[in-house]
């Protein structure tokens, strides 16, 4: 009975965003009729796909509690993308160099869990850090500028379709079905929602706390590197630059989605959905000639009103 009060209430969760999502879509469908054209709903799920991978990574950040939040996954786009280049540049096969980049963001989130875990810094600190450092060595490896001249091959990781359908959109889709099973499915799943919602009671319970928040970290480290894969082929090249803001649009998409910043709990389909919206919103904004100056502006109050909400429900509950 309680598994089924429980099922409910993540679907109704998840119900509230889908209709936004729905009702925004419609919205701009009536008043800028090219927003249904197949070229700008592939340009929509390509941002889907590159906001919604991040979101996954926050949201199994996020749910273990603690205040945690990774503040490094734009830094890291931009990070990995001229890492990537630079290898594919110097002679390393496509696959090699994917492997690497993709060991080396899993790596990250071991030092970000190190940190948090075994030297009890707060997330916020080590990740802002990492954000930092980050987006520095970005310019050192390119002084500053894009490394361009990327294989053809690569470049299909973002430009290709399979269906009509881009290529990150079908990753995405991959990477949620694995990832939703993993969180509903798993003892890790229970774990992460036992810690998240009561770290005493989940310690006591036998649980192991620390290994638990570290796989969290390696797993948001990990989708921030196909990120980055998957922007620098959308460019074709790799840009210090890129990436700015993801980080907060990811922490955003989970939250509207249902992930609750004090841990214990959150979906992958929610924070896909969540990550939809903060995409449709960008894209309309675009489609309806807003100034640009405006963009940050409105996602801002989109993120306020999503954490406000969730602050309520917690106090209606409690």
């Amino acid at each position: 009975m309680f598994r089924k009060k429980e099922n409910s209430h993540r679907s109704f969760k998840e119900l509230g965003p889908i209709i936004a999502f729905l009702s925004l879509a419609a919205f701009t469908a009536v008043l800028n009729p090219r927003f249904l054209t197949p070229f700008n709903l592939q340009t929509l799920g390509r941002q889907i796909a590159i906001f919604g991978i991040l979101a996954i990574g926050e949201t199994f950040v996020i749910m273990a509690g603690g205040g945690a939040i990774d503040l490094s996954p734009g830094s890291m786009i931009a990070l990995t993308g001229v890492m990537a280049a630079w290898l594919m540049t110097h002679g390393v096969p496509v696959s090699v160099s994917a492997l690497l980049i993709l060991a080396f963001s899993i790596g990250v989130g071991v030092w970000h869990g190190f940190f948090v875990t075994r030297l009890e810094v707060p997330a916020f600190i080590v990740t802002l850090g990492t954000l930092t450092i980050a987006r520095g060595m970005s310019a050192v490896i390119t002084r500053g500028w894009p490394i361009i001249g990327l294989p053809s091959s690569f470049l299909k990781l973002d430009q290709g379709s399979i269906i009509g359908i881009p290529i990150p959109v079908w990753i995405l889709v991959l990477l949620g079905l694995i990832m939703d099973f993993f969180l509903r499915k798993t003892i890790f799943g229970k774990h992460l929602r036992a810690v998240g919602g009561n770290e005493t009671a989940a310690r006591f319970s036998g649980v192991n706390v620390n290994r638990v928040r570290m796989i969290t970290f390696m797993i948001s480290g990990f989708m921030a590197g196909i990120a980055g894969l998957i922007v620098a082929a959308r460019l074709s090249q790799g840009q210090p630059g890129v990436g700015s803001m993801y980080e907060l649009y990811a922490i955003a998409s989970a939250v509207i989605g249902g992930t609750s910043l004090t841990g214990g709990e959150g979906s992958v389909l929610g924070s896909i959905v969540g990550a939809s919206i903060i995409s449709l919103l960008w894209n309309a904004l675009v489609m309806l000639n807003v100034s640009t100056y405006w963009h940050n502006v409105v996602i801002g109050m989109v993120i306020v009103v999503a954490v406000t909400l969730d602050v309520l429900r917690k106090r209606i509950r409690g």
